[in-house]
Formats: C-alpha cells, structure tokens, sequence
C-alpha cells in the first residue's frame, strides 16, 4: 500500500507563481511508485481545488492548474480537506506545503494541519509566523544577541499620520543607501533600495502595496552567503553558497526571470567565516524553534564581519533556487532531500502524538 502525499500550492499571495513552479519541481523528485500524490491547488483569490492523483511528474505549470482551462475539474472542497483528514488507512498521510509568502508560509496554513493532526513538511506555526514577519524574526534575533544590520520599521496607519516622524528617525538611525521591504513577503517583491528622502518616500508606497508594516534596513556592502539547514532538535548544515547579481541588488527580477544572478556553491569564503556563520544559523534556527528546514542568509562584510539577514522557513525548491543545490553540494541528492523531509515531518509529528493531553 503506496504512502498518501498532499502537495499544496498557489496560494494567495504575491508569490503564487513562486509556489507553481517550486510545486512541479517538487513533483519530479517525488517516486510514484511509492507514493500516491494528490494535488491541491489555491488559487489567487484563496479558493482551494483539490485534483485527482497525479500519474507521474508534471511536465509543466499548466497541468497543476487545477479546474483551470485544460486540467479536470476541482473536487469539492469538503471533498479535499476530508479526504486530507482520514487519510489512508493504517497510514497518515503526509502534507507538503508549497506555499510561499502570507497565508501560506506565515503559519496559517500550518495551524490547519495541525488542527487536522496531520503530519507536514516543514516549520510549525511559531516558527512559520515569526519567520515570516521580519521584524519579529529580527527582535527575536536581538534577544539572543545575534549581529544584524540596524532597522526601523512601522505600520501604515503610523505612516499616514507620522510620514515626517519616520522619516527623520531613519535618516538619523540609518545612513544611505538602505533597503525598504514588506515585513511579511519574500522572494525580494516589493523591494526597493533608496539613496535620499525622496527615493525613500518611492520606496515606501511601493513597499505598502504588499503588507500593512514595513521594515527599512541599513545597507551594507558585503557578499551575501547563504546556508540551508535540515533536521528538527539537531539541525544539519550544508556548504555554504554565495550569490552574485548583475542588478542593483538581488531582486525578484533576478532572481526568478533574468538569468543574470551567479550562484557560486561552495562559496569561497575563509573556513572561520563559515563556522561562524554555521554556529549564528544553528542559533537563529533554534530561537524562532524551527523544525525541518531553513534557508539562513548572511552577509560577509569588507572587514569580515558576519551579520545574520534572515531566514527563510520555507525556500524555494525550483530548479534554480539555492536551497536544494546547496544540499546537492553537500552530497543529498534532490529526491533523497524530499525523502529527509518527510522523514523529519513523521518524526516531529509521533513526538507530538507521544505527548499526555489527559491531565489525569
């Protein structure tokens, strides 16, 4: 009897398209022959469409639009999430969430599966939500004495009605150039570096577009390193990777559509370096209480200097992204990577079922 897995991807968020293309990846590293993989698709506008079992890898995008043109129609939805509850029998089915950026990766979808007391790839919701929130995730990194870039950050309210506030306490706090971001999305939309007040003013509308709170973070000319981690109480470490780009700064442009950014694995960088940078990740990892997978990102200032940037608690897995080549550097191949996560999914879940929830 074949193992159920759920893929889960689209979603409602600035990153939908990110998740398409991390879930046909994803689905070519799965074996058919032992499990049976069900898609469910969520929109843009949030509608879940459970599909049909996959008969084998999808060739493209378009094969994983579930209801859309071309593709079989959508089960029901209480159709889906029954089927996600009961399972197979005698086995659990294990979930893997695809999705990237806010309802999805930001620990909403993650309470579900735990309400459905489901075993899932991946961090939990404490982890999922503060990962997600970068100012949280960087207050969290203060509290345990990690070295970080200096910030600001506010809501959009506090904006309309304290615009010259903000303003002047960034330019006090921060020198140019400095980044402004959305504190709740990745995959680097809604980005902008600005160089003086008026492309910060820029920055910020574009950046209030996606999220409700904004974060506007020094900038720092340093080489940006990344290392991916894998495991739940003991987390693992792979070879450190360096990303270079021909853009301004790593950008969602370059990192999804121009083919210009250069991914150097291993990155050559001093042996102390990477063991500082392995000892800040594992220490990032445990204070937000990962579980399964982190991306950490650094940088590695002119003077040598290691400051932590964030994490990611669920990076991309296209075939381009860092993630899974970082590991197949370290000698995990990208099916045995999706084997080791669903592996660390089913042990994080029996502990859990181990716990007494009969004060008795």
């Amino acid at each position: 009897m074949k193992n159920r897995i759920f893929l889960l991807y689209g979603g409602k968020s600035a990153e939908h398209e990110v998740s398409l293309s991390t879930a046909r990846a994803v689905t070519h590293a799965l074996d058919f022959s032992k499990y049976d993989v069900t898609p469910v698709f969520i929109t843009p506008e949030g509608e879940w469409r459970p599909g049909p079992l996959l008969a084998g890898p999808a060739e493209n995008v378009a094969e994983l639009l579930i209801g859309e043109t071309g593709t079989s129609a959508p089960a029901r939805l209480t159709d889906g999430i029954g089927a996600l509850a009961a399972g197979t029998p005698g086995l659990k089915p294990v979930v893997i969430p695809l999705l990237h950026g806010p309802n999805g990766e930001d620990g909403t979808v993650q309470g579900l599966l735990e309400v459905l007391d489901l075993p899932y790839v991946g961090n939990g919701v404490l982890a999922s939500a503060a990962g997600m929130d970068k100012v949280v995730m960087k207050q969290l990194f203060a509290s345990a004495g990690l070295g970080q870039v200096p910030f600001v950050h506010f809501i959009r309210s506090e904006w309309a009605s304290d615009r010259d506030v903000i303003l002047a306490k960034a330019e006090a706090r921060l020198s140019w150039p400095v980044f402004v971001k959305p504190a709740n999305l990745g995959s680097s939309v809604g980005i902008s570096k600005a160089t003086d007040r008026e492309s910060l003013v820029r920055a910020v509308e574009e950046a209030l577009r996606f999220d409700r709170k904004v974060i506007i973070e020094q900038g720092v000319d340093a080489r940006e390193i990344e290392l991916g981690l894998l495991g739940n109480d003991d987390p693992k470490c792979s070879v450190a990777g360096e990303i270079s780009s021909a853009s301004d700064f790593y950008d969602y442009e370059s990192k999804y559509k121009d083919g210009n950014t250069v991914l150097t694995i291993p990155a050559e960088v001093p042996e102390s370096a990477v063991e500082e940078m392995e000892r800040i990740a594992k220490a990032a990892f445990k204070v937000l209480d990962c579980s399964g997978l982190v991306r950490a990102d650094f940088f590695l200032t002119n003077e040598g200097e290691v400051l932590i940037n964030e994490v990611n608690t669920m990076p991309g897995f296209t075939p381009t992204s860092m993630f899974p080549l970082l590991w197949q550097h370290s000698g995990m191949t990208y099916p045995e990577l999706i084997e080791e996560l669903i592996r660390l999914a089913l042990e994080r879940h029996a502990e859990k079922q181990a716990l007494n929830t009969d004060r008795n």
